[in-house]
């Protein structure tokens, strides 16, 4: 370890001396953890354990690890609510991935002619529904690229 962080038995020490674990817990405890956005005393958007938002914004490493786990998340959703998930190729699931992380799983439960189409095989039949959409309105360009990835099982994302 760097002159900076070193191990001891009380946990890792980073700068200037302090034990990470330590200073973690007392944040934690004068700060409270809080799991959705909310305005702290001075009025800024914060989460987690005092971490400002609208000041501070998130690292793009803090970006990925969030899209991570949404992604891990969805698919869960997707595999245990739909039990033909598993069967489609990885283009078409990442189709619904990508609809489902859009609109969440209650709104994409609405598109029932195209679940139903996709339950059968139907893929050009699905991706006529997905046009077909107040959804497909709102996001244009996103829902044809997604329709034309699932009537065709190809993608040109590299």
């Amino acid at each position: 370890m760097s002159e900076q962080n070193s191990a001891s038995a009380f946990g890792t020490t980073i700068g200037h001396g302090i034990n990470l674990g330590r200073m973690e817990k007392q944040l934690a405890l004068h700060e409270g953890v809080r799991l959705k956005p909310y305005r702290c005393s001075a009025g800024k958007i914060t989460i987690g354990i005092g971490r400002n938002i609208e000041e501070n914004g998130i690292s793009y490493p803090e970006a990925q690890m969030l899209l991570a786990n949404d992604i891990s998340r969805v698919l869960v959703e997707l595999s245990t609510t739909f039990h033909w998930f598993r069967n489609l190729d990885e283009v078409r699931k990442r189709v619904l991935v990508d609809m489902c992380f859009n609109l969440g799983l209650s709104r994409l439960m609405k598109f029932r002619r195209m679940l139903s189409a996709l339950e059968l095989g139907g893929f050009t039949t699905a991706s006529i529904e997905m046009v077909d959409s107040r959804w497909a309105r709102q996001v244009g360009e996103r829902a044809k690229r997604l329709a034309k990835m699932m009537r065709t099982g190809e993608d040109d994302i590299q």
